[in-house]
């Protein structure tokens, strides 16, 4: 049996953020960005009311990612940055793609991406393909 994704999902009533732990970069864009929002150790660690759904969408959509993404209440689909797919290399970090991708894995297994999706490039990830943020910690240059 397939283990299910943890997904987890926080709402102002307009705007309900949506957070992909497994494939988050820990890159700490968000608690950059918005500080009193994003808590890394409190409980709930997001904190939506604390930012207008402005602030939170311009925030979400520099998620180098895609763990952050979001949808409007009043839509029933998630929202895509872009529905063209763009490939970007983040300097001593993440292979980052934008837009819709399909992933397989060496056993047939399929797995669809929106938004953005960051993969390893220093070979260290305990997540591959996807990036874990450890770069940083073994000084990954490239």
């Amino acid at each position: 049996m397939k283990e299910q994704k943890k997904i987890k999902e926080y709402s102002n009533g307009e705007l309900t953020i949506v957070w992909e732990p497994a494939i988050c970069s820990h890159s700490e864009v968000c608690i950059n960005c918005l500080p009193e929002v994003y808590n890394p150790y409190g409980k709930p660690w997001i904190t939506i009311e604390k930012a207008t759904s402005k602030q939170l969408q311009e925030q979400i959509s520099k998620c180098p990612s895609g763990a952050l993404s979001y949808y409007m209440n009043s839509e029933a689909n998630l929202n895509t940055q872009n529905s063209e797919t763009e490939i970007s290399i983040m300097p001593n970090g993440p292979l980052v793609v934008s837009g819709d991708i399909t992933i397989k894995d060496a056993n047939g297994n399929s797995e669809s991406k929106s938004n953005k999706t960051a993969f390893c490039r220093c070979g260290a990830s305990s997540n591959k393909p996807y990036c874990d943020g450890v770069h940083t910690k073994i000084g990954f240059k490239g």
